[in-house]
């Protein structure tokens, strides 16, 4: 081979090269080192504002309705949308909201395969898919499986005894208010929809006094 014929060699792989990059399309471009949205939450009174909530939504791709579906599970509280932003009951470490975002990312959002978040949840009978447009993988998204707790219901409350509980409503005074079988557990401190684990300090016939480990 001529020395003219390895230059030209080298130019034609040169130039496959370059179309190659420049036929990617701009989306896997922009995306190629993707960040988890920083989020911008304050606390305020007895509750923590999620203040670019939609931004986030967006950036993800994602519907609101879902992702905050999501963080109202995992945070084991109850919250409101109102104008871009979402306001939580109980006051909530910003830290705990950013580590459940990026669960959230790492599960619904990014490709198990390529790493990019250029994906779309499909329905497929009762299964969520994640497709990737960047590299064509998908596969199937589970939810979490239920844990078995160990609760009030199947047993005796009894005093210094550790349990699950939800708080279904807020008491005269202020305490969250758990029903489970034919005893009513008051919690200093809870919010109501939250799923708490609390110590029995005092049982008084169908009563019961505990706080929130």
């Amino acid at each position: 081979m001529t020395e003219e014929d390895k230059e030209g060699e080298g130019n034609d792989y040169g130039d496959l090269l370059k179309r190659a990059r420049k036929d990617l399309p701009e989306k896997i471009s922009d995306h190629s080192r993707f960040e988890v949205p920083k989020i911008e939450a304050m606390v305020e009174g007895n509750t923590t504002i999620l203040r670019n909530f939609s931004d986030i939504a967006d950036q993800l791709n994602r519907e609101p309705e879902k992702l905050m579906k999501y963080l109202l599970r995992e945070l084991a509280t109850a919250g409101d949308r109102e104008n871009g932003r979402v306001v939580f009951k109980g006051k909530i470490n910003p830290r705990k909201i950013r580590d459940k975002l990026q669960n959230y990312v790492e599960k619904y959002v990014l490709c198990s395969e390529c790493g990019r978040p250029d994906t779309r949840l499909v329905k497929d009978g009762r299964i969520n898919i994640l497709e990737c447009d960047a590299c064509g993988a998908h596969r199937p998204v589970r939810g979490k499986k239920k844990r078995v707790h160990k609760t009030a219901e199947s047993e005796r409350i009894e005093e210094g005894g550790i349990y699950e509980v939800r708080i279904q409503d807020i008491g005269s005074k202020g305490d969250g208010v758990a029903k489970v079988g034919k005893y009513i557990i008051y919690v200093p401190g809870a919010t109501k929809g939250e799923e708490v684990k609390i110590r029995v300090n005092n049982v008084k016939g169908t009563m019961a006094f505990a706080s929130r480990l």
